[in-house]
């Protein structure tokens, strides 16, 4: 029998094309990052350059964010996890 060795070649990663697509932010979130057609990971980024330049991360606890007046109506409510953060903020692109 041959030994038969199997070979993975490690191929480029692939941006995900959902991700890219250019969306259009809600009136709350436009007041936040601007109204242009922005992609999702964009709009994350954008975010989060707020936070840092508004000192609205938790003091006691970097992961979570406190909302000012602008974020709390893209968030709903007054403190949030990093890790909700995408998720609230996809229900406001379009």
């Amino acid at each position: 029998m041959e030994n038969m060795e199997t070979t993975k070649t490690k191929s480029a990663r692939k941006p995900n094309a959902a991700f890219m697509k250019a969306m259009t932010p809600s009136a709350e979130l436009a007041d936040v990052i601007g109204a242009n057609p922005i992609a999702r990971t964009e709009a994350v980024k954008l975010v989060w350059d707020y936070i840092k330049a508004n000192n609205l991360q938790n003091p006691a606890n970097k992961r979570n964010i406190l909302a000012d007046a602008k974020l709390s109506k893209v968030f709903g409510k007054d403190e949030v996890t990093m890790f909700e953060l995408t998720g609230l903020l996809g229900k406001h692109l379009n």
